[in-house]
């Protein structure tokens, strides 16, 4: 870009978006979803963009992916006294070049999903400092940097106090995916950076007396926003702000923060493409929904039950996701009737209720405790509606999958949630996180699953509603705009 451009003149920007998941080459949960949607579409639009992420074992292991080396043994400097190899390969997501930065230690041990994660936050800040360093082998400067969640909230804090030069233009955007996951350590966060220990303070880095990562991200990006409008009001309180509702209510006064509500990739969630559905159907073309059901219920070893309609569930198994609440109704629920299928995994006691649900009541409950992506696809196509009873929920993309596929959600009206799904017209709705609440709402389900004229018209409003990215990732390039005429515009450092 010329110097002379201002951000509202750019045509074409330079987005990097950075994540620790990705989907299709490593997911965990709805951020891999996003993180592998959201460029595709920027991409359309015009914008040139890269997405960069760990090299994790199963990308290379994986014969799906074609990564091909970039840079090789390229020195990342921690500090005076740390410094790392670290090797940068790439590969390719419809046309999006996704960077990928390995080194000999932490990535490795990423096998599969389940193990993306490791404990400890150094593996983050390096990271985070090799991005900076890969870009500068490679002479590509990003307009903007785009980081999600709390794992790399630390890159905007490097960006602003140790990053100079050609990086001083540089906009950041930090997106919190979920505000409950703050990622925090202690103060060798600061010494492994060699950072001042002088920004330890609670109006920059520190938090109860800790080093928080998501609280660093917000405060030294130039914008901030989360991942659904109401989400965005929602953690303004002490409910749902996890200890940083000040901050954040401070975000929002200064007009930093914002929410902007995810999309799904319609490419990947479409029921008259889907490969791993027995039969393909779309909103014109219903019928062979009801293939997609036997087939699901078959595949469980389940018979159908006359009136019984049967409830989807795919879900980290925890209280966040209303999965004890689920537990404590279960008898009246499954007495309605209904027939219940839940796949996830999450904390054992919650997976052990499950387990022995699913022994009391055989023909009616099917528990998979696993990760199985075409599984969750076909349960998705296969039930007739989808429980997502969240005590808070940033976005959810389940319910936004489930009525692509014509599975009609049953929620708490909470953050995203609230943005997306109505009751009485393509799902229903209850308020309070009270087990008679979610009942209720299930019994109001079941009734008009009674009458086909209805179901069908419901079915059609929901499969027929545009969730994907197309408006959604125009609202990003806003925000990256806005970040930029920020950045150069003013260089001194906000604080809480």
């Amino acid at each position: 870009m010329l110097p002379s451009e201002t951000p509202t003149e750019l045509k074409s920007m330079k987005i990097l978006i950075v994540s620790v998941e990705v989907a299709p080459f490593a997911k965990v949960g709805g951020l891999a979803d996003v993180a592998g949607a959201l460029p595709k579409a920027l991409h359309k639009l015009g914008h040139e963009v890269r997405v960069v992420m760990p090299l994790y074992k199963m990308i290379e292991d994986d014969p799906r992916w074609t990564v091909k080396p970039v840079l090789d043994d390229v020195t990342v400097t921690m500090n005076p006294h740390w410094s790392k190899q670290a090797v940068l390969k790439e590969t390719d997501l419809e046309g999006v070049p996704v960077m990928l930065i390995g080194t000999d230690e932490w990535f490795p041990l990423s096998v599969d999903s389940a193990s993306v994660y490791q404990p400890g936050g150094m593996q983050h800040l390096f990271f985070s400092q090799a991005i900076l360093t890969m870009c500068e082998q490679l002479g590509w400067i990003p307009d903007v940097i785009h980081c999600n969640d709390w794992h790399t909230g630390f890159l905007p804090v490097i960006l602003r106090e140790k990053a100079s030069g050609v990086w001083d233009q540089v906009a950041s955007i930090y997106t919190i995916h979920n505000q409950a996951y703050q990622g925090e350590f202690g103060l060798e966060v600061l010494d492994a950076l060699e950072l001042p220990h002088s920004l330890y303070n609670p109006n920059q880095l520190e938090t109860y007396g800790r080093v928080n990562f998501l609280k660093s991200g917000s405060v030294f990006s130039d914008r901030v926003n989360t991942v659904s409008p109401t989400y965005a009001k929602e953690i303004l309180t002490p409910r749902y702000g996890c200890r940083l509702e000040g901050l954040m209510q401070h975000l929002a006064h200064e007009g930093i923060l914002s929410g902007i509500l995810n999309g799904i990739d319609t490419d990947v969630f479409n029921p008259e493409t889907d490969p791993d559905l027995p039969a393909h159907f779309s909103a014109a073309n219903p019928a062979n929904k009801s293939k997609c059901r036997e087939g699901l219920l078959k595949e469980l070893k389940m018979k159908p039950i006359e009136g019984a309609p049967v409830i989807g569930m795919v879900s980290r198994l925890s209280s966040q996701k209303g999965m004890d609440m689920v537990l404590e109704s279960a008898e009246s629920m499954l007495s309605l009737p209904t027939q219940l299928v839940v796949q996830g995994l999450g904390e054992p006691p919650i997976a052990e209720g499950f387990r022995l649900l699913e022994k009391r009541f055989p023909k009616q409950v099917r528990f998979i405790p696993r990760f199985d992506a075409p599984l969750a696809q076909r349960v998705y196509a296969g039930c007739d509606a989808f429980l997502m009873p969240s005590a808070f929920e940033p976005c959810g993309l389940g319910q936004l999958i489930a009525m692509r596929y014509g599975t009609i959600p049953v929620v708490r009206s909470t953050g995203g949630l609230a943005d997306t799904v109505f009751d009485g017209q393509n799902g229903f709705v209850f308020q309070q996180q009270a087990p008679m609440e979610m009942l209720a709402a299930i019994e109001r389900m079941q009734a008009v699953f009674g009458n086909p004229t209805r179901w069908a018209e419901m079915q059609s409003a929901g499969m027929n509603a545009d969730f994907g990215w197309d408006r959604s990732a125009q609202k990003y390039v806003e925000l990256y705009k806005d970040a930029i005429s920020e950045r150069r515009g003013e260089s001194s450092q906000r604080t809480a």
